[in-house]
């Protein structure tokens, strides 16, 4: 079986993780990587063990060395180079945000139809195995009706130099509030329908912190909490009637703890060094069955995120 070859479109702090993921499966391979200066992609590639450098976007697209872009430049560039790879006739996995706009995003997807190319938002929490198991938890009702879930995360923004630019769609509310989302969309086969949150500036008219609260097509009622000011505990926990589930690092789960009322509390866990590698085994998959969509992380979902998220956003930016 021909390996997929994967094109990495960006030096950016998410590509040498996406690389490594790549590595690990044995159907793929890293071929090359660009960055728009040639000098920082011929180090990076020596680095992360990729082949071949390309100092521009557009030179590794036309270079005929890939099947596969993976896009994870700024936000505000996704649309452009994931429109430029399907021109050029590659699949594309684009990052989170796909797009910054439903318009954008509903585009890509019709143009990757008409091509017959595959196409996906690179959401990895929908793949992880713990995240899988939980889905069978929850469906079984072992935890009783799920209620109400709470997510937490901070990070330091302080080494992406764009993450304050509004026209380069930075902000925690894009990257971050996206994954508790689209898991609980996931995990629920449900819709978000109603949304509020309130956030602190930094010293642009971007967010620096957040806290949102949605609510759920079933009932449910959630909320996440990001800051970028301080340091939260990491962690994500969905209430049921009969007991609930702590999820550490919940983006990169490796392990859940499941709480019960008079019970230890139970452990399912899955060591993984890579962890993005689950997203890639799911895209070369479906690459291979000459889908254009992901059956998971559907045009439908993706596009519905950034619908909720834009309205978030307006809100705050009226």
């Amino acid at each position: 079986m021909k390996k997929l070859r994967f094109g990495i479109l960006s030096t950016s702090s998410i590509a040498p993780r996406f690389i490594k993921g790549i590595q690990a499966t044995a159907g793929c391979e890293a071929t090359a990587l660009a960055s728009r200066n040639q000098e920082k992609a011929r180090g990076k590639a020596a680095l992360w063990d990729v082949p071949k450098a390309y100092g521009s976007y557009e030179e590794l697209l036309d270079s005929g060395e890939i099947d596969v872009a993976y896009v994870a430049m700024i936000n505000s560039k996704h649309y452009y180079y994931a429109k430029m790879a399907l021109e050029q006739g590659k699949h594309v996995i684009c990052e989170k945000p796909f797009t910054l706009n439903a318009k954008e995003s509903k585009e890509l997807f019709a143009l990757a139809r008409e091509k017959g190319l595959f196409i996906m938002e690179a959401q990895k929490v929908l793949f992880l195995p713990v995240v899988q198991e939980l889905k069978e938890l929850i469906q079984s009702g072992s935890l009783g009706s799920i209620k109400m879930a709470d997510f937490s995360s901070s990070f330091d923004a302080g080494y992406n130099s764009w993450f304050y630019d509004p026209e380069k769609g930075g902000g925690p509310l894009y990257g971050n509030a996206i994954y508790s989302l689209q898991l609980m969309e996931y995990l629920f086969d449900c819709k978000v329908i109603h949304w509020a949150g309130l956030c602190t500036k930094s010293h642009t008219s971007v967010e620096n912190q957040f806290s949102v609260s949605m609510l759920m097509e079933n009932g449910l009622l959630f909320t996440n909490k990001t800051s970028t000011s301080v340091t939260t505990a990491h962690v994500g926990y969905l209430y049921g009637e009969k007991g609930y589930a702590e999820i550490p690092d919940y983006w990169k789960a490796r392990k859940a703890i499941l709480h019960y009322p008079d019970k230890e509390p139970e452990v399912l866990e899955y060591p993984c060094e890579y962890e993005l590698m689950y997203e890639v085994l799911h895209a070369e998959q479906c690459i291979r069955n000459h889908l254009t969509e992901s059956p998971v992380i559907t045009e439908a979902m993706t596009v519905h995120a950034i619908e909720v998220l834009n309205e978030i956003q307006d809100m705050w930016n009226p």
